[in-house]
């Protein structure tokens, strides 16, 4: 979904090893497409089943690769999700959202 200011990702099933390399190169491909599409980024993680350190790994990498392209970037999260990202103390850097509403109204604040 793409809409004036933000481009939002949905994604489902696992955020693992055999597939962050997928993950990568299919995001940053699609941001980095257009340079008419807007910058901002939202990912909407809500229905991912599980996530590993190599989908943390990737998070953090597409995180680096939007603030370079003068973007921002927020996830959508769900339970397991939060709590992955959580023993990691990322869920600032990764700007951890509890709904699709919440990151579009962070994101207005800007």
């Amino acid at each position: 979904m793409v809409n004036d200011n933000c481009q939002v990702f949905r994604l489902t099933g696992l955020l693992d090893a055999f597939s962050e390399a997928t993950f990568i190169k299919t995001l940053k491909a699609k941001i980095d497409k257009e340079s008419k599409l807007p910058k901002n980024i939202i990912l909407d993680l809500s229905n991912i089943d599980f996530l590993d350190s190599s989908g943390l790994g990737a998070l953090v990498q597409l995180v680096k690769h939007v603030k370079q392209n003068k973007g921002t970037l927020q996830i959508v999260s769900n339970p397991r999700v939060t709590q992955t990202v959580k023993l990691v103390r990322l869920e600032q850097f990764l700007s951890l959202r509890s709904s699709l509403d919440d990151a579009i109204k962070n994101l207005n604040k800007s």
